[in-house]
């Protein structure tokens, strides 16, 4: 069975600084699998070479067995991806985000249209789609962006935090979506997130990454087991990355949303 996503000796470097250092990872398909650590370990990066907008310096990404940096628009009409930064434009309406991202993955121009209506209707925004983001709450934009990374009705759904910043109330709203998606299109999911309550109870399995490597990988349960009965994924997080914050902030950010916009502008 092919794996949903296979990294190989993955590392990236910005400068002088190692972000990813020889990561290998596997994913089953239709796995919800988390990536986890603190700030600067190397999480995003590894996302943003599985995604392809990034080229690896060593090793190789493979999504549905096909090389990310040999052919990176099929490895696109495969995944759907909700960066960490917040990718929806407030000067756009919510139906032109969307519009815009099927330009970016390279939705077909006949079945735009259509594509862009079900991802809104899927995320109950279809009564908003004609009003301006910047209007939206902060819920409503992590739908809007779920909408957006569905317009290609991918096979990966890739989430950098999806619930960054979020009240509990919308937390729950938006995993609900998730789950349900999951469910309904046999999806494969990869999430990264620092509310350890939805890797624990989300994830069938999770990868620590600390300093840019993979430190523990396995089912939330055994890595709590691990550590003794009445441990939590809290603790296994604090034991696998010494309990320290990593100042190395990670590059990018801001600028990769800008850089996929004038992408799809490109695609037209």
């Amino acid at each position: 069975m092919t794996n949903a996503v296979d990294c190989v000796d993955l590392s990236y470097q910005f400068a002088t600084h190692l972000a990813v250092d020889h990561v290998n990872l596997a994913i089953a398909p239709g796995e919800m699998y988390g990536l986890l650590g603190p700030n600067g370990a190397g999480k995003t990066t590894t996302i943003r070479m599985l995604t392809t907008l990034l080229k690896p310096f060593t090793g190789t990404v493979r999504v549905f067995g096909i090389d990310a940096t040999a052919h990176p628009m099929r490895v696109r009409r495969a995944i759907g991806y909700v960066p960490q930064a917040l990718s929806a434009d407030a000067n756009l309406t919510g139906v032109e985000n969307v519009e815009l991202f099927a330009r970016l993955f390279d939705v077909p121009r006949r079945f735009r249209r259509q594509r862009v209506s079900e991802a809104l209707d899927a995320m109950g925004l279809t009564e908003a789609a004609g009003r301006l983001a910047g209007t939206y709450s902060g819920g409503m934009i992590r739908r809007l962006e779920l909408a957006q990374s569905l317009i290609s009705a991918p096979r990966l759904l890739v989430l950098d935090e999806p619930t960054v910043g979020l009240d509990p109330i919308a937390r729950g709203v938006v995993w609900e979506y998730i789950a349900r998606l999951r469910s309904e299109h046999q999806m494969t999911v990869l999430m990264t997130t620092h509310y350890m309550d939805e890797a624990d109870s989300y994830c069938d399995r999770i990868s620590l990454m600390h300093r840019g490597k993979i430190r523990v990988t396995g089912t939330p349960a055994t890595l709590r087991g691990g550590l003794g009965e009445d441990a939590t994924l809290d603790d296994v997080f604090r034991h696998y990355t010494g309990d320290t914050l990593d100042k190395t902030a990670e590059e990018g950010g801001i600028r990769d949303v800008r850089r996929a916009r004038r992408t799809a502008r490109r695609l037209g």
